[in-house]
């Protein structure tokens, strides 16, 4: 190449360009994924919140569907129910010491999220999970044993509560809850936390036959809403380390 000659390396220049957008939309994707769940909370002796790598990005406001209003994330983090445990250390990530009923003060695998106080709706905008005497186009296939009318045991072996009824998921047809009769009070039960024999009865390993009383309850009869559920699956859950005290530490 002569004095004052030169050349394009278009392959060399399109691969560059290509790096530099590359790496551009990972730093924008990062960014963008952290308009939940941010800023994050570092539990110790003090909180402190960390806003990660590249901070947050400008604040968006969403419209919900069926006009249930607006949602501007990240926004105001939300209010959390007060912490019934203390930490067993100093650093960050130590193992809290519940100080008083776990499955109840939501404490551990018994902890539940702050959701919104409306029922999961479907594509037409109607209460998505509800239970068969509200919906009567699905039912118990006759091949499929009806826990209805049957008692519910506990993983101690005890009767705990009896199936009144079945909750349909309409949108995802298969049953998501029973319902049962507590006493005075009506509960539900996850069924992915059941166990339904042929002759109908159902069986409990999450927790004991005395605690189905303690399961968070309903305001509205016949519709469950978000923060219900996660509060329901969540007492069961917990259930799995506090409901017996041989659940609790090493096996060994």
């Amino acid at each position: 190449m002569g004095t004052g000659e030169f050349y394009l390396d278009f392959a060399a220049i399109t691969f560059t360009v290509f790096c530099g957008a590359f790496v551009v939309l990972v730093l924008y994707l990062h960014k963008e994924g952290k308009r939940e769940g941010f800023p994050i909370r570092h539990d110790g002796r003090i909180d402190e919140l960390d806003n990660g790598i590249g901070g947050l990005p400008n604040p968006k406001t969403y419209k919900l569907a069926h006009g249930q209003g607006e949602r501007t994330v990240p926004g105001p983090m939300p209010e959390q129910y007060e912490l019934k445990a203390t930490p067993t250390h100093a650093h960050p990530g130590a193992p809290l010491e519940p100080t008083g009923d776990p499955m109840v003060d939501g404490v551990g695998p018994a902890a539940y999220a702050i959701r919104p106080e409306h029922p999961d709706l479907t594509v037409d905008g109607a209460p998505r999970i509800v239970p068969l005497r509200v919906d009567g186009e699905h039912k118990v296939h006759k091949n499929d044993p009806d826990p209805r009318g049957q008692a519910v045991f506990g993983c101690d072996g005890a009767q705990g509560a009896t199936v009144v009824d079945l909750w349909v998921d309409r949108a995802e047809p298969h049953f998501r809850y029973a319902e049962l009769e507590v006493g005075d009070r009506r509960v539900l039960l996850p069924m992915t936390m059941a166990r339904v024999k042929r002759d109908g009865s159902v069986h409990v390993k999450s927790i004991r036959s005395d605690q189905f009383k303690q399961v968070p309850g309903l305001a509205n009869p016949d519709q469950v809403t978000l923060q219900e559920e996660d509060k329901i699956v969540a007492f069961y859950g917990g259930g799995t380390m506090y409901a017996m005290p041989g659940r609790q530490g090493p096996i060994l």
